[in-house]
């Protein structure tokens, strides 16, 4: 389910269907194919900091053209360091943590529910607004529909922010028992738990009433007592035997809905999102008479407490120091920093302007910075009398692999103010 868009929310004219054919595959994702959109070794470095960006991706034996997903019009916000990351398919590298948990939960899938829960983890990224928010009744002004939070290919395309985006297909396509992982992307912040690129699983089990009537309860308290069952054996799982507790909470796409919350490491910690499906979504889907159960977890969030990486960003790298710590099927090897190179910190005043958002400034930073700035933090802002008001953010640059030079530094700051001031129209101080 999309329940982590609703929890960071919390917190925080040429239309591409216009060549519609070269994407529907794409939209419908009729071909569920378990190969990997292409290799990682094509992304070689072009400067000691940045990625090249390919300008042809494959997804599913179909090539896409750079300058179909990132296109200088008003309806398109997908930058070049998002295109670069589409087909990378982290969470399908059987050594990578990502891919290491993924695997584990299938496990406890295979173990508990054998041969019931059909898994999809190569489903294309760039969907359709329909499947992503109507079809999860995401309402119609929720931040999440925003520029700001969403990367959209043109009005009526985007890259997915939750892989909830293929439920209604697959629903409709006769699967009852599904588990779909994939990389999701979202506008935010920049330090070191949120990037703009991270994975997600879903899970849905539908119940038939033949599954409920012999139990005595009704299909909703049928379906939550299952769902809660189920969850529970999966942290178990995973973190060994844990104090666990439900805490109600609100989601448009279930009721109820529960987050699901595990006493580790002297704290509790959020594990997942869930709750039984709203009626109307079943119905739209042609399953009148069924009731089901759907939870959402994030990949990064549960394998940097899993194996101890402190820094999201390391997923990304290839640093043999990083990838040759992790094996296949070794859940919770802990990571041993390898480096801690020192960071250099830069501040940077502005007035900002009316359409002024911190998104889109974490945006332009990360898109000349890359991997290396670590952190963009407001430390400062104040109104003057004539109502202007001022921002003052920190940057914090620092390399997982290497040390930067000052000149380096310098230049990435030079040209970070020179983009915010020109794309974001404000008034350096």
């Amino acid at each position: 389910m999309a329940f982590t868009v609703f929890q960071s929310a919390l917190f925080s004219n040429p239309s591409l269907f216009s060549r519609r054919r070269t994407f529907n595959f794409c939209i419908q994702f009729s071909s569920f194919s378990t190969a990997s959109a292409f290799p990682s070794d094509k992304f070689q470095l072009h400067k000691k900091w940045r990625q090249p960006v390919s300008s042809v991706l494959e997804l599913g034996g179909v090539k896409i053209a750079k300058d179909e997903i990132v296109r200088d019009d008003p309806t398109n916000n997908v930058p070049d360091s998002i295109f670069s990351k589409l087909g990378m398919q982290l969470h399908r590298r059987d050594q990578h943590p990502l891919g290491i948990l993924k695997n584990a939960i299938y496990d406890y899938f295979d173990t508990n529910y054998p041969k019931k829960f059909d898994k999809f983890d190569d489903l294309c990224p760039i969907v359709s607004t329909i499947a992503n928010f109507d079809d999860v009744l995401v309402p119609a002004d929720h931040v999440s529909r925003s520029y700001n939070d969403t990367y959209y290919v043109d009005s009526e395309t985007v890259l997915r922010c939750h892989t909830s985006a293929h439920q209604a297909e697959l629903l409709r396509g006769g699967h009852t028992h599904f588990l779909v992982t994939g990389d999701v992307y979202r506008r935010d912040s920049i330090d070191s738990t949120h990037y703009p690129v991270f994975h997600q699983m879903e899970g849905v089990r539908v119940f038939t009433p033949v599954d409920w009537e012999a139990s005595g309860n009704d299909a909703t308290s049928y379906a939550a007592e299952d769902l809660k069952k189920c969850l529970e054996g999966l942290a178990r799982h995973l973190f060994g035997g844990v104090e666990m507790r439900w805490i109600d909470t609100y989601f448009p796409f279930t009721n109820p809905s529960f987050e699901l919350e595990i006493y580790f490491q002297d704290g509790w910690l959020e594990v997942l999102g869930c709750g039984v499906t709203e009626q109307e979504i079943l119905k739209r889907s042609g399953r009148v008479d069924n009731v089901a159960w759907a939870f959402g977890l994030g990949l990064e969030r549960l394998a940097m407490v899993l194996f101890d990486i402190p820094d999201i960003r390391l997923f990304w790298s290839n640093d043999e120091r990083f990838t040759s710590q992790f094996s296949k099927g070794q859940l919770g090897i802990k990571f041993k920093p390898f480096s801690k190179y020192p960071p250099c910190y830069k501040d940077m005043s502005f007035w900002i302007s009316d359409s002024f958002t911190e998104n889109n400034l974490c945006e332009v930073v990360r898109g000349i910075a890359g991997d290396l700035v670590e952190e963009v933090k407001l430390i400062d802002n104040f109104t003057n009398k004539k109502g202007m008001t001022s921002h003052c953010y920190r940057i914090a640059y620092r390399s997982m692999e290497r040390s930067l030079t000052d000149e380096e530094i310098n230049d990435l700051q030079w040209r970070v103010r020179e983009q915010v001031e020109t794309k974001l129209r404000v008034v350096l101080r």
